[in-house]
């Protein structure tokens, strides 16, 4: 799809010479370099984890969004210099009818992946996918901004209308950058997971009625993958065996509820006592953190 709009675009620029059917063009192009990243990323992250990734390839997404990051970025940069300059050398747009057809077509195809992403989208949850996504949401607004430019400075004559219109989508590309952004740092930095998700997490625990509590309790992401580890707080008295039994348990509580979720669970004596020597912090829903000296 990127390459059929690259060559599309390349040939309304040379007919239309305007800055605003210039920024869509290197927005696709940059399209096109992004897809092949984030196919690299994506397979990538999808290799199994071996000796010397042994919690997967995961991160690969979220470097394959941030060199998407870092595209989109230099894309809005060059096209706000080219607006700049057409806005203090007056220029006009040579013709629109061609730019016009174009961005039509473009805003017809790029729905039409859309739609196709938000499949993939649902099947896998890829980080990489939704950047790629977030920007081709973006090329809707893009596609019909340049229509808006086009008419606006050939038909009606309004001056400025295509330079400023460059500067708007400029501005857009960047906000989409660092939005993206965000997310992707947040995989790469093993940010913990929202709020809702990890209460959401403890009322599968608390359901369990021989566990006691629960405490320093970790969550990340990494590409489709998630990973949780904790402490479980049960009874001081139970043997190894039935340690080993409840955390099976456990686990086959969470894969119902969180399919596809690598835990780790650290099994506790009940008020046991921490370096610190205070008793461990409860977390399960409904329970009040418990402190002894």
């Amino acid at each position: 799809m990127a390459l059929f709009l690259v060559t599309t675009k390349l040939w309304a620029v040379i007919q239309t010479q305007s800055t605003a059917m210039l920024g869509s063009l290197a927005d696709t192009g940059l399209d096109l370099v992004a897809s092949l990243a984030t196919l690299a990323g994506v397979w990538i992250a999808a290799q199994p984890a071996d000796a010397e990734h042994r919690f997967g390839h995961g991160k690969a997404e979220a470097l394959s969004a941030m060199f998407q990051v870092v595209l989109i970025s230099l894309s809005a940069a060059g096209l706000a210099f080219r607006a700049v300059m057409q806005l203090i050398a007056g220029e006009q747009v040579a013709s629109a009818d061609e730019g016009i057809l174009v961005s039509a077509v473009a805003f017809v195809a790029t729905l039409v992946l859309l739609w196709w992403q938000r499949r993939v989208l649902a099947r896998t949850g890829s980080l990489a996918i939704a950047t790629d996504h977030l920007h081709y949401k973006s090329d809707l607004a893009l596609n019909l901004a340049v229509i808006a430019a086009l008419v606006l400075d050939r038909y009606l004559n309004v001056p400025g209308a295509d330079p400023l219109f460059g500067l708007a989508i400029a501005g857009w590309l960047g906000w989409g950058a660092w939005r993206a952004a965000g997310e992707a740092i947040d995989h790469l930095m093993d940010r913990e997971w929202p709020e809702e998700r990890r209460a959401a997490f403890l009322e599968v625990l608390a359901r369990h009625p021989e566990l006691r509590g629960v405490h320093d309790l970790r969550t990340r992401t990494s590409g489709a993958d998630d990973f949780v580890q904790f402490h479980a707080s049960v009874d001081g008295q139970m043997t190894v065996a039935e340690a080993h039994r409840l955390m099976d348990e456990l686990e086959e509580r969470i894969e119902a509820e969180f399919p596809g979720v690598e835990v780790l669970i650290h099994p506790d004596p009940d008020g046991l006592v921490n370096e610190e020597g205070t008793a461990a912090e409860e977390l399960l829903p409904g329970a009040s953190p418990q402190r002894s000296g």
